[in-house]
């Protein structure tokens, strides 16, 4: 049981060893080919000029002018260069990313409006509620100056602090 543990992880290192090497391989092998049966694999790069197909160089992000000019270099689609296939994924990228800024400007604009608006709205119902309370205030003020003066009240209080 110990000798598998060991075993697999080693047995799965080695596939994965050999099928880089024959993804590798089967790119140089198709030099003099056609394109499209070139980039049949996504690891492959095709060079017009040349008439190669490169293994794709990942470390660097874009493949050196030296091994392929960007015009000539085809990457996924033959009738696509590489130069353009950059320049509209960075469009459409600044493009996603302009449309995602002016969302939340929009959203966060119309939010401050809706805010506004609720604000005037409350400060329309605090206003309401304060002129109702004055209201009362005044009735209640009038029905004690009422019980005041039928019970003769209505003068000076003789129970209040003298100044």
């Amino acid at each position: 049981m110990k000798d598998l543990r060991i075993l697999l992880p080693a047995l799965l290192l080695v596939l994965c060893l050999i099928s880089a090497f024959a993804q590798a391989q089967t790119c140089e092998s198709k030099n003099g080919t056609s394109c499209d049966e070139c980039l049949r694999n996504v690891s492959c790069l095709w060079c017009i000029p040349t008439k190669s197909c490169i293994t794709y160089p990942v470390r660097t992000i874009l493949p050196p002018h030296a091994l392929c000019p960007l015009n000539d270099a085809r990457w996924g689609l033959c009738w696509m260069n590489f130069q353009i296939l950059i320049i509209t994924l960075s469009v459409a990228g600044a493009v996603l990313i302009l449309a995602i800024v002016i969302c939340m400007f929009c959203c966060c604009k119309c939010e401050n409006i809706g805010s506004k608006r609720f604000d005037a709205k409350m400060a329309r119902q605090a206003n309401k509620l304060r002129t109702k309370q004055e209201e009362r205030r005044a009735e209640m003020k009038e029905r004690h100056d009422e019980i005041r003066k039928k019970y003769g009240l209505s003068g000076q209080n003789p129970y209040s602090k003298f100044a």
